[in-house]
C-alpha cells in the first residue's frame, strides 16, 4: 500500500489543528493519515505569518497570541509527531513568481503554493482563493 502524499497546512490550518479548532471530517482524516506517515508538513514561511499575525499594528484590534511567545509556539507545532519542516529553497521562492496566473499577489501563499507544487504535496487551507486556483488544476488543494 502506498503512502498517503504529504499534506501542507497552510498557516490557518496550523493555528486551528493546534489550537483545537474544528476541521472538516475529511480535513481530519487526511492529518491523521498523513502523520502516520510522517508526511504533515509545515513551512517555514509560516513560522513568518505567525509572526506577522502576533505583532501589534496600526489597523488591527487585537494581534493573535500565540503561547509563551510565537518563536516556541511554532517550535513546538514542528516538532509534534508527524510533522516535519517543508525544505524551503531558492527554486521554490524563485517559483512562486512563475505561478500559472490568475493568482493573487499575497506573497505567503503564493510560496506556500509554489512549496506544495514543489514537493508534489497536497495544501490543507480554507483560503477560498488557493481552494479556487486547486479546483482549476494549479495545485492539489484539501479544504480543511
Amino acid at each position: 500500500m502506498t503512502p498517503p502524499p504529504a499534506l501542507l497546512l497552510d498557516t490557518c490550518a496550523i493555528i486551528w489543528l493546534f489550537n483545537g479548532d474544528k476541521l472538516t471530517r475529511q480535513a481530519e482524516r487526511a492529518i491523521v493519515d498523513a502523520g502516520l506517515a510522517g508526511g504533515i508538513l509545515i513551512s517555514p514561511v509560516s513560522g513568518w505569518e505567525i509572526g506577522m499575525l502576533s505583532r501589534p499594528r496600526a489597523g488591527r484590534a487585537n494581534p493573535l497570541v500565540f503561547l509563551p511567545d510565537p518563536k516556541t509556539w511554532f517550535r513546538r507545532a514542528t516538532a509534534r509527531p508527524g510533522v516535519r519542516l517543508a525544505p524551503f529553497c531558492s527554486d521554490i521562492a524563485v517559483d512562486a513568481a512563475f505561478l500559472p496566473e490568475p493568482l493573487h499577489v499575497d506573497a505567503a501563499d503564493r510560496l506556500l503554493i509554489a512549496t506544495a507544487r514543489h514537493l508534489g504535496a497536497t495544501i490543507a487551507t480554507r483560503d477560498a482563493r488557493i481552494l479556487a486556483y486547486g479546483e482549476a488544476g494549479h495545485v492539489s488543494v484539501l479544504a480543511c
